[in-house]
C-alpha cells in the first residue's frame, strides 16, 4: 500500500479519486485521499495537482467539478462514506 504523510504521522492509501479540471489554458486535477491514520483513524485529504505532483493550497472547484466528483464517488465508497457524499 501506498503511505502518505500526515501531521498525525504516516497514513496508508485506501483510495483516491481525481477530478480533471481546467481555467483557460490550465489544467490541473484535484485529488481526494482516503487515508488510513496510524491508529486506525480514517482521514480525508484534498490536493491540487498540476504535472503530477501534488500541491498545498486551496481547492476550488466549481459546481460542474462537484457535479463530477459525486460521479466518481461511485467507484470508491469508501470515500463516499466518510465523505457522506452519495452518488447520482
Amino acid at each position: 500500500m501506498a503511505k502518505a504523510a500526515t501531521p498525525w504521522g504516516q497514513a496508508e492509501l485506501l483510495e483516491e479519486l481525481t477530478v480533471a479540471q481546467r481555467a483557460g489554458d490550465k489544467r490541473f486535477s484535484t485529488v481526494v485521499q482516503l487515508l488510513e491514520g496510524p491508529g486506525g483513524e480514517q482521514l480525508v485529504r484534498f490536493a491540487y495537482t498540476t504535472g503530477g505532483s501534488a500541491r498545498r493550497g486551496p481547492v476550488t472547484l466549481r459546481r460542474r467539478d462537484l457535479e463530477r466528483l459525486r460521479a466518481r464517488l461511485a467507484e470508491r465508497p469508501g470515500l463516499s462514506e466518510a465523505l457522506r457524499l452519495r452518488p447520482p
